[in-house]
């Protein structure tokens, strides 16, 4: 009998999308954030939440509680296909630093028609940010009302578990960062700095 931990068809195992958020962030209220509504509202079919600004930034003008975003939360197969649509915008190229230590991911579009919806001059072009929250089936005892219970740590979902998922799944490409290193120079270099390469 194989073992439920380590048999590759347990489908307890599988993550899964819980959950698609898609966020426009207009910073200001009035007709621009009128505007993102109806493009969220034409792209999922469901009605937007308004989003307020939790601190006061005199720098952007911007007033505690004063409505500047919008974002509406997609769940089933509607949120998976939305999401293939963000993922094909970006050719399926993720960065590792898109992906959280909890699973989850997240990655931003700049022009919300290359969605596939028509532009209209009387609304504009807004970019938004995807959010997916990832889980495996079980994980609602943790937030249950009654008889709450602890997810093991081998059943929660982690980093290295979505970016497999991610390639599996899509066939993606995850791309990693690459940093600077900086020697410091030698004594007949002092002169010309710190020498960096990649």
């Amino acid at each position: 009998m194989a073992d439920q931990k380590t048999s590759p068809t347990n489908v307890m195992k599988e993550p899964r999308i819980d959950k698609l958020v898609i966020n426009i962030s207009v910073g200001e209220s009035g007709d621009r954030l009128t505007r993102a509504s109806k493009v969220l509202e034409q792209l999922t079919g469901q009605t937007p939440v308004t989003s307020k600004a939790r601190y006061t930034v005199r720098t952007f003008g911007i007033r505690r509680n004063e409505k500047i975003a919008v974002h509406v939360t997609i769940r089933g197969p509607k949120a998976e296909e939305i999401l293939e649509r963000g993922l094909k915008v970006k050719e399926y190229e993720l960065r590792r630093r898109n992906f959280s230590e909890t699973g989850n991911f997240g990655f931003g579009i700049q022009e919300h028609i290359d969605l596939g919806a028509r532009y209209d001059p009387g609304i504009g072009i807004f970019g938004m940010d995807f959010f997916v929250v990832m889980g495996r089936p079980g994980a609602r005892v943790a937030r249950r009302k009654q008889k709450k219970a602890r997810v093991g740590n081998q059943h929660r979902i982690k980093k290295e578990d979505t970016m497999a998922w991610f390639k599996q799944r899509f066939d993606g490409i995850i791309l990693y960062d690459t940093y600077a290193i900086c020697t410091p120079p030698r004594s007949s270099q002092a002169a010309f700095g710190l020498f960096c390469f990649q």
